[in-house]
């Protein structure tokens, strides 16, 4: 079975971000759930030798094989997290062994495809591999990475960027969003879609409240995409206006109209409208709060709004739905 599945490494070396490491093997994990296809991913944590490698969260990892075991493999997907240092003036820098570099560049060479998470992408660009490409890596260290490599056209806005068989992710838990697109480009995007609904990213809201899923397909490519993402959710319950989201991400409505139909492929209201049929959804799953606790708490203000809702989204209604899709328990 496992000669069946891409075999992905992720590197470990001392320092090392430890949700870099551990990021992309939830969402490669989640893949073997949500296929019956015997394809999958075979991941391994590579280190130069065998012993304990401590994380800068102060967590110690245990490699799965060498540096020099992986070299002698051929490897699907190299994924290199990074590291950083934090001087007096909590400036963040990124940081670039010389040996790591090297074996960056060595197991790149064996690889199919290479992505960096986070400020990866230094290593990525110290070893020649982001030279003539457009990269992107933590806003943080953004100006540190143009700097130290001109040739390298670094654009700190979006999410991830891929460049050929090089990928880029931006911050920590953008791993997430990265190894996602990585799994839509070898399975689909509609396995990548089940394994993302079980990836809800929960957002906690101003009054306390239990926490919410937002649906978070598609994945949004650019941050100011993700943050108005994350303000509707964290405003389902009330007005949200075309004119509200537009003041919130400092453009004029024509222009948030394009935002949206360009990375999300639909309108603000539509967005809007599925975002909040989403939470619905939610509530009637795993709450019996009644229908009209339902549409006030999820901002359709009445039920007919929400049955509407249901009937254009999912071609049933809430009550249908909840019948259907009740948990027990």
């Amino acid at each position: 079975m496992s000669g069946l599945r891409r075999f992905i490494v992720i590197m470990l070396f001392d320092g090392v971000d430890l949700l870099d490491v551990t990021g992309p093997p939830e969402v490669f994990a989640l893949l073997r759930r949500e296929t019956d296809d015997e394809t999958g991913y075979e991941v391994a944590l590579a280190a130069e030798t065998m012993d304990p490698v401590t994380t800068a969260a102060g967590v110690r990892v245990l490699p799965d094989l060498t540096f020099a075991e992986a070299s002698g493999r051929a490897i699907d997907t190299l994924l290199v997290p990074g590291s950083v240092e934090v001087d007096e003036q909590r400036r963040v820098h990124a940081l670039t062994e010389p040996a790591v570099v090297a074996w960056v560049g060595t197991l790149a060479g064996r690889s199919r495809r290479v992505a960096s998470v986070c400020v990866g992408a230094h290593l990525l660009a110290a070893a020649g591999l982001l030279d003539g490409r457009r990269a992107t890596t933590h806003w943080s260290t953004a100006q540190q990475l143009a700097a130290d490599h001109p040739a390298v056209e670094v654009d700190a806005d979006p999410i991830f960027i891929r460049d050929g068989g090089v990928w880029t992710g931006a911050g920590i838990t953008a791993c997430l969003d990265l190894s996602l697109a990585l799994v839509s480009e070898d399975f689909g995007e509609a396995v990548a879609l089940r394994v993302a609904r079980q990836l809800v990213m929960y957002l906690k809201r101003p009054s306390g409240q239990s926490q919410f899923s937002v649906p978070i397909e598609p994945v949004s490519t650019t941050r100011r995409t993700a943050e108005l993402r994350h303000f509707v959710a964290e405003r389902i319950a009330g007005p949200l206006t075309i004119a509200d989201l537009a003041r919130h991400a400092h453009v004029s409505e024509r222009q948030l109209t394009r935002i949206f139909k360009t990375e999300l492929g639909m309108t603000p209201a539509a967005y809007v409208e599925a975002a909040r049929v989403e939470v619905a959804r939610n509530r009637l799953e795993t709450t019996d709060d009644t229908l009209e606790r339902v549409a006030s708490g999820c901002g359709f203000g009445t039920i007919d709004t929400l049955i509407r809702a249901f009937r254009r989204k999912l071609d049933t209604t809430p009550t249908e739905y909840r019948a259907r899709f009740r948990h027990s328990g």
